[in-house]
């Protein structure tokens, strides 16, 4: 059944067909001339694209390729809210020579040596590929590509390549489960800063952040019981870090912190657990400013001069695993822990490529396609 209205004829005219000249009549010279100067129409197109968008890693685990994705990363206004000469000065004098060195020596730590790249690359690789293989039954037009926010590879590179699939209509994930200006918004800029150079735009959409979202929180913690059966102790506490913000920034409008608030609320509903029990702590602090607290780093100090020996950390704020899960948390924060009395530690992997990270990821993305699909 069509429930479209018929298209409006003309008497004696064939439906479906152009109404033609009388017979012997000549074209005018303007119609003539504007025939030569038709310009061809572009070709028709109906697909589809699904982007997921991660933060960014550098290129190799040396110094020279870590400077260059901290500078692209350090430069980004939504990320450090500053653009004085003094901070220029010691962006560029200070700060990238010496961080650059120490970090390309923490991701030599974790490089997936197999595939030269770090593990954020090849999972959040893993992570497209599985969903291209879950959308596949909804047809070949459905495509599906990965891009990271700094370095490569570019927002831009990836969606240039959904276009040149045939893409009219594009779905961006970031895989950040609690907006921040200085990730979530940030992929904004960067995919409506290549949009700005087209002439023909596609439909855009944009995940929301999925900070709440039931089976996400159900997902985190099906997960950790998982984990949990399998370690060979039973944590005292168990403590979720999200990476911090500068104070300044939540002060201006970013919900990032009252959505990692609400993120660990939930999940602590949902383990039947409290406060004391399942502890909020933020890491990865830069810099002097005051960020959110409490800090990650103190926060394991704390407990092991206390007397908790058996601890389990959750980062609920990463989609997959990188360089602050697996080392400065996995490493750095079980070293500290350990140095003031704590025993056992287990950092919980994220939730990756997984088989419930996929089915979460999937859910996640039929839901932001419908009425496309």
């Amino acid at each position: 059944m069509n429930d479209l209205p018929p298209v409006p004829q003309t008497a004696g005219e064939p439906i479906g067909e152009p109404a033609q000249s009388p017979a012997g009549a000549a074209a005018s010279p303007a119609s003539a001339a504007a025939a030569g100067n038709a310009v061809k129409a572009a070709p028709a197109r109906s697909g589809i694209g699904v982007l997921l968008v991660n933060l960014g890693t550098p290129d190799a685990a040396e110094p020279k390729a870590v400077r260059r994705y901290l500078k692209e990363f350090l430069t980004d206004p939504r990320v450090i809210d500053k653009n004085s000469l003094f901070w220029k000065v010691l962006l560029h004098g200070v700060i990238l020579p010496l961080r650059s060195r120490r970090k390309a020596r923490n991701y030599q730590t974790i490089w997936n040596r197999e595939k030269n790249e770090s593990p954020l690359k090849t999972i959040t690789r893993s992570q497209a590929e599985k969903l291209a293989g879950v959308l596949e039954p909804l047809g070949t037009h459905v495509a599906v590509d990965w891009a990271m926010r700094y370095a490569g590879p570019s927002i831009a590179s990836r969606l240039d390549a959904l276009l040149d699939r045939g893409c009219d209509r594009i779905l961006v994930m970031p895989l950040y489960p609690q907006y921040a200006a200085p990730t979530t918004a940030t992929v904004c800029d960067e995919v409506f800063r290549f949009l700005m150079r087209l002439r023909r735009q596609p439909a855009l959409r944009i995940m929301p952040a999925y900070y709440d979202d039931p089976y996400y929180i159900e997902v985190l913690a099906s997960s950790l019981k998982a984990e949990l059966k399998a370690l060979s102790f039973a944590p005292d506490v168990i403590v979720a870090s999200y990476h911090g913000m500068p104070q300044e920034y939540v002060r201006k409008g970013d919900p990032y912190e009252s959505q990692c608030i609400r993120t660990t609320q939930l999940l602590r509903e949902q383990l039947k657990l409290d406060e004391s029990n399942l502890m909020l702590t933020y890491q990865s602090r830069f810099g002097r400013a005051r960020w959110l607290q409490p800090y990650t780093i103190k926060t394991m100090k704390a407990l092991a001069k206390k007397g908790v020996k058996n601890l389990v950390v959750i980062t609920p704020g990463f989609s997959a695993d990188c360089l602050e899960t697996l080392e400065e948390i996995a490493v750095e924060n079980a070293r500290v822990f350990k140095r003031y009395g704590g025993e056992n530690f287990a950092a919980i992997p994220c939730l990756n490529d997984s088989e419930a990270g996929m089915l979460m990821i999937w859910q996640l993305a039929m839901r932001e396609l419908k009425g496309w699909v």
